[in-house]
C-alpha cells in the first residue's frame, strides 16, 4: 500500500505541477515593476535615419541576436532600437489561445521549468519519450515555461536573457494579445524617450501563421485550405478587434492560409513567404498578396524588380550580416528581417 500511495502522489504532483508553476510565475511577474533590477538593459534609440526613406526594418523573432526569441525582452530591445516592424510567429494552443512561438513544440533546448527551492525533486511535466506539441497543451501548461535558453550560442554568441525596464524577467511563451498590451505600455511608458515611446505607437507587426501543409498537426484546428480556420479567424478578431488592420502584415510560407484570409479580408496586409524554388511573382500578385518575403539567398536585382512590377513589396529574411544587408539595399528591396537589427539601423 506505501508503494502504492506514493505512486499517486507522484502522479498528482505530475498533474498539478504546470498550473502551480503558472500562478508562481504570475505572481512573480506581477511583482516586477517594483523589484525590478538596477541592472535591466536598455538600448539608446537609433532609428532608420541611415536607411532609405520608408525602408522597413524589422526585427526577426524580436531582436534573436540578442535576446532569446519571440520573448518580452527581445521584443522590447527591437522596440528601443527602433525598429520600423516587430517580426514574429504564431502558434494555437489547445484551448485556442494565439500564442507568440516559432516552434510547434516546447523544445528544451530553448525552454525549461522554473526551479522550486522548496520541492527541488518536483517532476518535469514533458514526457521525455514525446514531442510536446503546444497545440496539444492548454495555455496555462504553455506558459509555465521559461524560454530563456541559447540553443545556438555559436551563431548568436551575444544572446543574453538579461533583464530589460519593463519586461523584467518575463520570458515565458505569450499570447498575441499580451504582446499588444505590452507595445501599447510601452508607447507611454516613462522609462523610455519620447522618440521610442512615438516610435512604438506605430510600430508594425510581421506576424507569421506557423503552418505547415505537411503537418497539420503543428496548428490541429481541422483546417483544409477550403476556408480560414479557428486559428486564421481568432487573428483576425484580436488584430481586428484593437483595430491594427493598418499596422499588421500576415505572412506565411502555407499560401493556403494567405488565400483564406483575403477571402474575408481585403484590406489585411499579407506576405508570401518563400524559399528556393521559382518565384511565382505573378501568382503572388494575382492572390493579392501585399509583400514577396523570400529567402535573401534567393533575391536577385532583376526579381526585385520583378516583383515591384507586379506591385508586391520586397522583404527578404534573414539577414544578419552587414555586406547583404547593404548588397540587398543597392538592390532596391523595401525592407530587411534581421536577428541583429542593432547592425542594420547602425549601417554607415
Amino acid at each position: 500500500m506505501h508503494r502504492q500511495y506514493r505512486r499517486q502522489l507522484r502522479l498528482l504532483i505530475f498533474l498539478l505541477l504546470p498550473l502551480l508553476l503558472l500562478a508562481c510565475n504570475a505572481a512573480s511577474q506581477t511583482e516586477q515593476p517594483e523589484t525590478m533590477a538596477s541592472d535591466a538593459i536598455t538600448l539608446s534609440f537609433v532609428g532608420t535615419d541611415n536607411l532609405p526613406t520608408g525602408f522597413d526594418a524589422e526585427g526577426h523573432r524580436g531582436t534573436r541576436g540578442l535576446r532569446p526569441e519571440n520573448t518580452l525582452p527581445a521584443f522590447e530591445t527591437a522596440l528601443d532600437l527602433g525598429v520600423t516592424t516587430l517580426e514574429l510567429d504564431l502558434h494555437f494552443t489547445q484551448d485556442g489561445q494565439v500564442v507568440v512561438w516559432h516552434d510547434p513544440i516546447l523544445d528544451d533546448t530553448k525552454c525549461r521549468l522554473p526551479e522550486d527551492p522548496a520541492n527541488p525533486d518536483a517532476l518535469d511535466p514533458r514526457n521525455p519519450l514525446r514531442r510536446i506539441f503546444i497545440s496539444q497543451q492548454p495555455l496555462s501548461v504553455v506558459q509555465s515555461y521559461i524560454c530563456d535558453l541559447n540553443p545556438d550560442e555559436d551563431r548568436f554568441p551575444e544572446q543574453t536573457a538579461v533583464s530589460t525596464p519593463l519586461a523584467g524577467n518575463d520570458y515565458r511563451i505569450i499570447t498575441l494579445a499580451e504582446l499588444f498590451d505590452f507595445v501599447d505600455a510601452y508607447a507611454n511608458s516613462e522609462l523610455k524617450t519620447e522618440a521610442q515611446r512615438n516610435n512604438a505607437a506605430t510600430v508594425q507587426f510581421n506576424i507569421e501563421t506557423k503552418r505547415e501543409s505537411d503537418h497539420p498537426e503543428y496548428i490541429d484546428d481541422g483546417f483544409t485550405g477550403g476556408e480560414a480556420g479557428p486559428f486564421e479567424l481568432a487573428i483576425l478578431e484580436i488584430v481586428n478587434g484593437r483595430s491594427l488592420t493598418d499596422r499588421v502584415i500576415i505572412q506565411s510560407f502555407d499560401h493556403r492560409s494567405l488565400r483564406t484570409i483575403r477571402a474575408i479580408d481585403s484590406q489585411i496586409r499579407l506576405a508570401a513567404l518563400t524559399t528556393g524554388g521559382e518565384a511565382k511573382l505573378d501568382v503572388y500578385a494575382a492572390y493579392k498578396f501585399n509583400v514577396w518575403s523570400p529567402n535573401q539567398k534567393d533575391v536577385t536585382a532583376e526579381l526585385v524588380n520583378k516583383a515591384h512590377e507586379e506591385g508586391l513589396v520586397v522583404i527578404p529574411w534573414t539577414v544578419n550580416e552587414t555586406a547583404d544587408m547593404q548588397r540587398l539595399i543597392d538592390w532596391g528591396v523595401d525592407g530587411i528581417i534581421s536577428d541583429r537589427p542593432d547592425l542594420l539601423l547602425n549601417l554607415p
